[in-house]
């Protein structure tokens, strides 16, 4: 009779050989570890709050953003690394959203255990068991201080490139990629209308090709440039711009932009016209002041010894001027003394200068001017005044003429000018007389 095989028993398995139930507990508590090793390791923080908002986990990588040890952290809320400069309401929402058991979204203002503060992105989901209860809630946080310090960067640089000075920005070919509103405000030219060009539509044509050698020599060199340069706007006008050019280059040092910053000065420049002509002009007559003309006949002398040109000093005064105020009053006075520099001025060179020298005395500088040709001019004005009325009077001029001689300083010419002009004045007045001793009468 054969023997029936028995079914298997369990006392028949190895010794070594686990019961099917501690295998499944063995495979559960291995998979457990390697979820738990995987949240602890995760490069993004993690965080697990029981119903009530206190912690029951965080990983290592919260514990690093935070700065807090874990049994710092563990049965606490989140309530420890809040900044308090969070609005309350978000505080509602994130909270109204997980109790109706959706998922919160955001960012949140945190302060770490050393005090400094820092921008999360969160995540909140809310865990359900099986009944659908929700048990806990999972938070999981991405550290963006960095993205938001370079987001309000970025921010700061949009704002002042809207607001500030005008601003273009070229590709390392000069073509023009970005302008701003200060750009078209000055030039007149939109965005549109400039995109793909190169700043030579700017062109004013005041610069010869010298000065743009040295612009694009400095800004190669150094990788900057600055100055004053001179533009044709859209509608064809020329004006001054105080500009500065910067060089942006590539992690590998090759030029990736030129940015330039520019500003309109043309009120700047006309405001320095203004206090030049201030400092420089006889303030009754307009004609350049003494110290302007002090400066005019250093230059001429200058020239004068380097052999380039010579020149002539002419002085005159109002005869009886003085009686001219007694008996028709100051304003009239300076009246005339106006008309009169008006009627020089007319007859004079734009390489000649008159200036008020002082009272009713005036000087001329007549530039490239021999003595025989100043002592012929003097006379011909001499002869126009005398012609002439001035506020309905009549007036003569008496005039003195010098001519530089080598070595001579300006108190020379000065002094011999001044010279021939009282011999004019004592010979009778109404006459031209020179340095040399030669004299021109009235005719």
């Amino acid at each position: 009779m054969t023997v029936k095989e028995r079914e298997p028993c369990i006392h028949d398995r190895p010794a070594d050989e686990p019961y099917a139930g501690e295998r499944d507990v063995a495979g559960l508590r291995a998979r457990y570890r390697q979820l738990y090793i995987a949240v602890e390791q995760s490069p993004v923080a993690t965080a697990i709050t029981d119903i009530d908002g206190r912690i029951e986990f965080v990983n290592q990588r919260f514990l690093d953003v935070t700065g807090y040890a874990r049994e710092e952290l563990l049965g606490r809320t989140p309530a420890v690394i809040q900044s308090g400069q969070t609005p309350d309401a978000v505080y509602r929402d994130l909270w109204e959203t997980l109790r109706e058991g959706r998922v919160w979204q955001g960012e949140l203002l945190n302060r770490r255990k050393n005090g400094e503060l820092y921008w999360e992105s969160e995540v909140i989901t809310p865990i359900r068991d099986a009944r659908g209860d929700i048990v806990n809630f999972v938070a999981v946080k991405e550290d963006i201080t960095e993205r938001k310090r370079q987001e309000n960067e970025l921010r700061l640089l949009a704002m002042a490139f809207e607001t500030g000075q005008a601003t273009l920005i070229t590709d390392a070919e000069m073509r023009i990629e970005k302008v701003n509103q200060a750009f078209t405000d000055i030039t007149g030219y939109r965005e549109a209308e400039v995109i793909g060009r190169t700043p030579r539509i700017f062109k004013s044509g005041r610069h010869d090709a010298g000065f743009y050698a040295a612009l694009w020599d400095a800004l190669l060199a150094t990788g900057h440039w600055q100055g004053e340069i001179w533009n044709r706007n859209k509608h064809g006008d020329i004006y001054p711009l105080w500009q500065s050019i910067t060089a942006v280059r590539g992690d590998d040092g090759e030029i990736r932009n030129f940015v330039a910053v520019f500003h309109n000065i043309a009120e700047r420049k006309r405001m320095e016209r203004e206090l030049e002509h201030q400092a420089t002009r006889d303030h009754l007559t307009g004609t350049h002041n003494r110290r302007a003309f002090d400066a005019a006949m250093r230059q001429a002398i200058r020239r004068a010894e380097a052999g380039h040109e010579p020149f002539s000093l002419l002085i005159f005064d109002i005869d009886h001027f003085k009686a001219v105020n007694d008996h028709h009053g100051h304003d009239t006075g300076d009246a005339i003394l106006k008309r009169l520099a008006e009627r020089v001025e007319d007859s004079l060179r734009s390489t000649d200068m008159l200036a008020r020298w002082g009272g009713e005395e005036f000087t001329i500088l007549l530039s490239d001017t021999s003595l025989a040709g100043a002592a012929s001019f003097a006379e011909r004005l001499r002869r126009q005044v005398a012609e002439s009325r001035f506020e309905g009077l009549a007036i003569t001029v008496s005039l003195g003429i010098a001519g530089y001689r080598p070595g001579d300083d300006l108190d020379a010419v000065l002094a011999r000018a001044d010279e021939a002009l009282y011999r004019a004045k004592a010979d009778g007045r109404n006459l031209v007389r020179l340095s040399r001793g030669v004299g021109c009468h009235a005719s």
